[in-house]
């Protein structure tokens, strides 16, 4: 056993959100999604490995990234549950996400680039969506940015911008 009664290698709780900078009920959260594991204590303790905080560091940045928790945690399930996972283990991961990832990049350009403008929400209400979106055309597609929020409408000839008319 190491300090305070903790066997070595393993982390309280307390010692988990300080180190890992995650809030105590987040862990929670992330053990009741089962995205994280620990064991127990005869007192009914929580207590984490080490390699809690790879797994809390990866599911706060691919969180952040918009991907979805359940998703995460398919993917977590995937990690060795007798080893520590290794670098391959890791690299796997991040291969999985990569073209989520550069997917939300291109879309977060094109919402930055475009963001000033109507996007052809279908509104009528702004000045240029009379000329980027003519007789509401795209307001057929339903609600919203549809420029946006529909990938079959991203630079295809009926979602593009009419030209204006001298």
């Amino acid at each position: 056993m190491g300090q305070l009664g903790v066997r070595h290698g393993e982390l309280t709780i307390g010692e988990l959100a300080e180190r890992s900078g995650t809030p105590v009920t987040t862990l929670r959260f992330y053990e009741d999604r089962a995205l994280l594991r620990s064991t127990r204590t005869p007192g009914n303790q929580r207590r984490y490995s080490r390699e809690a905080l790879r797994r809390v560091a990866l599911i706060r940045l691919a969180h952040c990234a918009g991907i979805p928790l359940a998703e995460i945690r398919e993917v977590l399930d995937q990690l060795p549950a007798d080893r520590s996972a290794s670098r391959r283990d890791w690299r796997n991961l991040a291969k999985h996400w990569q073209e989520r990832l550069n997917a939300r990049i291109q879309w977060l350009e094109q919402l930055r680039d475009e963001f000033t403008d109507c996007i052809g929400c279908g509104c009528l209400s702004l000045g240029p969506c009379a000329m980027s979106n003519p007789n509401d055309e795209l307001g057929q597609r339903g609600a919203g940015p549809r420029r946006l929020l529909d990938p079959d409408c991203r630079g295809g000839p009926a979602c593009s911008p009419a030209e204006p008319t001298s």
